[in-house]
């Protein structure tokens, strides 16, 4: 894991592989991205082998060391389970990061790969229960 940076509410954004710098709209700084972007909107946990570190329901000020727990880690597998697809990622140090929707409508996670450009390619999400491709 090259970064780990929260959204709005309770989103988090895992930035994997090597970090590109990104320019606002605007001309300022923006985050930096990975090769790949994992967003989870909302419910969402971080596990290892035994049980569950913490999640988007956690007390917020544990967030930021929970975070840094993951920094460095590689990324080991990528899988979804479920009848609605719910994301997964094992980590190296036998952590996991799981999306965990529990409100109503579909799981709230998209995978985003970086081109090097500023267009993006096609990110992975779910809609109607179904992982999709969206342009």
């Amino acid at each position: 894991m090259s970064s780990i940076w929260r959204g709005h509410g309770s989103a988090i954004f895992l930035e994997l592989g090597q970090l590109h710098p990104v320019r606002r709209r605007d001309g300022s700084s923006g985050s930096l991205t990975g090769d790949y972007t994992v967003m989870l909107e909302w419910s969402w946990r971080i596990e290892n082998r035994t049980s569950i570190l913490g999640g988007s329901w956690s007390d917020e000020e544990g967030w930021d060391t929970l975070f840094k727990s993951l920094m460095g880690q590689t990324v080991q597998d990528i899988s979804v389970f479920g009848r609605l697809p719910e994301l997964s990622l094992a980590l190296s140090g036998e952590k996991y990061v799981v999306s965990f929707m529990t409100a109503e409508g579909q799981p709230a996670w998209s995978i985003l790969r970086r081109t090097g450009s500023d267009d993006q390619s096609p990110s992975l999400s779910v809609a109607d229960g179904k992982i999709v491709a969206d342009q």
